[in-house]
C-alpha cells in the first residue's frame, strides 16, 4: 500500500469516526431534550399584560433551568372551578393551580389531590416561611399544615366615579356609615345616575355586600362563631341584621337595569363606559374595567376613586376590618421538585415587585410593597396594612356548598325575593348538612 492509499485509508476512518460521534452527540442531544421535565401551570387569567408578566418570568426561569419546560394551561373562572375535580383526578394533572383559600382550599386538601408544603417551606431553617408575610401563609393553613404557596392577597372596596359624585353632590369623605351611603345613592338616583354597577348573573359578586354587613354588625367574634357551629350559628341577631341592611340597599334598586343577569366583566363593563356610579370590586378593578369598557379604554384614572365599605352604627365590627382574598398556588400530589422550586421563584420578591408595579396584585412576598406604585392600589395596600381583621371571601371560606348557599340568598335579599331571616335559616342549614 502506498503512502498516499494509507492516508486515504486513515482518513476514511477518521471521517467514520468523526460521524459515529456526531450521531451519538445527536442522540444524547435528543435523550437530553425529551428528558426534560416539564412543569403544568393551571391559571385562568385572561389579561394580556398579566399573561406577559408570567410568560417573562417563565422565561428568565427556563434559561437558567434549561432543563425545565414551563407550560401555561388555562381554564375560564367558572369552568375552572366546575372541571378542576375531574382534573385532579385525570391523567392530565397540573403540577400547581390557583387557588382562593378558604374552605374550598380546606375541601381540596381533605381529597388527597394535593400536596402539603409545610416542610417546603420550612426547610433551611424556615427560608421560604420567612419569605412570605405570616398572615398570607397562616391563612393557607389548616390543621397545622400549609397546603398552597402564597401569591397575592385582594381587597373588596368601593370604587367611584369623581364626575358622577360631583353632578350628584355626592362627597367620598363623607360616606362614614351605612346611613350616609344610603344617602349618597339616593343623591344618584335623583341626579338621574345609576348608583352601583352590580353583577347578579355570577351571584357572588352581590355576597360582597351581605359579607361585608355581617362583618360590620357582628364583628369577627359573630362570625367566627357561626363558622364553629357555636352560639347561634348563622342565626345570630347581628346576621339576620345584615340581611335587613341589604335588603334596605335593595329597596332603592340601586343597580342598572337587567343587573340581575348581568356578569361581573358586563358588571365592570358597565362602570367602565360611566354608565354607574360605583362598583364595590378587587383592589384592580381600575385595570379591569377598563378592559371590560365597551371602547376599551373605560374611565380615566384620574375620573376614579375609592373608599371603604361603611361603617354600621351600633355595629360590632369595625370600618378597618377588610374582606378579600387570600390567593396561593395549590400543589398537586405528583408535582415535582422542579415545579415547587419554579413557584418559590414566581413569588420571589423580585418578581412579586414587578408583578406590583405592573399593577398586578398587592404582593405577599416580604420586601415587595415598594412595587405598589399605581395610586389606587397604594391605597388598597394601605387600607390592608391597617386592616384589624382581614376575611377571606366568605363563598370561600365557608366552602363550596355553603359559599353557594350564601350567593343564591344574597341576590335574592337585595331583589327583595327573600326575607333576611329565611336566608339566614339557609345558610344555616346548609352549614348543619356539611357537618
Amino acid at each position: 500500500m502506498t503512502h498516499t492509499q494509507k492516508r486515504i485509508a486513515v482518513r476514511g476512518k477518521s471521517i467514520q469516526f468523526l460521524a459515529a460521534a456526531t450521531a451519538i452527540s445527536l442522540m444524547l442531544a435528543a435523550g437530553a431534550a425529551s428528558a426534560k421535565t416539564v412543569v403544568k401551570w393551571l391559571h385562568l387569567e385572561l389579561d394580556p399584560t398579566y399573561l406577559a408578566k408570567w410568560e417573562e418570568i417563565a422565561k428568565t426561569y427556563e434559561e437558567q433551568h434549561p432543563d425545565v419546560d414551563i407550560q401555561m394551561q388555562f381554564l375560564e373562572n367558572e369552568a375552572f372551578k366546575a372541571k378542576l375535580p375531574t382534573l385532579l383526578q385525570s391523567d392530565d394533572v397540573p403540577d400547581f393551580f390557583f387557588s382562593w383559600g378558604g374552605g374550598v382550599l380546606k375541601q381540596q386538601s381533605e381529597t388527597g389531590a394535593l400536596q402539603d408544603v409545610t416542610a417546603v417551606l420550612d426547610a433551611d431553617g424556615g427560608k421560604l416561611r420567612q419569605a412570605y408575610s405570616p398572615a398570607s401563609v397562616n391563612g393557607l393553613t389548616f390543621d397545622g399544615k400549609v397546603w398552597a404557596v402564597p401569591y397575592k392577597v385582594g381587597l373588596v372596596s368601593f370604587f367611584y366615579n369623581k364626575d358622577h359624585f360631583a353632578k350628584a353632590g355626592v362627597k367620598a369623605e363623607d360616606i362614614k356609615t351605612w346611613a350616609s351611603f344610603l344617602e349618597a345613592v339616593k343623591k344618584l338616583k335623583v341626579a338621574g345616575i345609576v348608583p352601583i354597577a352590580g353583577g347578579g348573573g355570577e351571584k357572588w359578586p352581590i355576597h360582597f355586600y351581605w359579607s361585608y354587613l355581617v362583618m360590620r354588625e357582628g364583628g369577627q367574634q359573630v362570625f367566627d362563631a357561626a363558622k364553629k357551629g357555636e352560639g347561634e350559628g348563622f342565626l345570630d341577631p347581628a346576621i339576620i341584621k345584615a340581611g335587613e341592611d341589604l335588603a334596605e340597599l335593595g329597596k332603592l334598586e340601586p343597580f342598572q337595569p337587567g343587573y340581575l343577569g348581568a356578569t361581573w366583566p358586563q358588571a365592570l363593563g358597565v362602570f367602565g363606559d360611566g354608565k354607574a356610579a360605583m362598583i364595590l370590586g378587587f383592589e384592580n378593578t381600575e385595570a379591569n374595567q377598563r378592559k371590560n369598557a365597551g371602547n376599551g379604554k373605560g374611565l380615566a384614572p384620574e375620573n376614579i376613586g375609592r373608599f371603604s365599605f361603611p361603617a354600621v352604627e351600633g355595629g360590632a365590627g369595625s370600618v378597618t376590618d377588610t374582606l378579600g382574598g387570600l390567593n396561593g398556588w395549590a400543589v398537586t400530589k405528583k408535582a415535582s421538585k422542579e415545579a415547587i422550586d419554579f413557584l418559590a421563584y414566581l413569588t420571589n420578591a423580585e418578581n412579586e415587585r414587578a408583578m406590583a408595579k405592573a399593577a398586578m396584585l398587592l404582593p405577599v412576598a416580604v420586601g415587595a410593597d415598594d412595587g405598589v406604585t399605581n395610586p389606587l392600589l397604594a391605597q388598597s395596600a394601605r387600607q390592608l396594612a391597617a386592616s384589624t381583621w382581614h376575611q377571606n371571601y366568605f363563598d370561600q371560606d365557608l366552602g363550596a356548598a355553603v359559599g353557594r348557599v350564601v350567593n343564591d340568598v344574597s341576590v335574592e335579599i337585595v331583589s327583595g325575593q327573600m326575607t333576611a331571616e329565611d336566608a339566614a335559616q339557609q345558610i344555616q342549614d346548609a352549614f348543619e348538612l356539611e357537618q
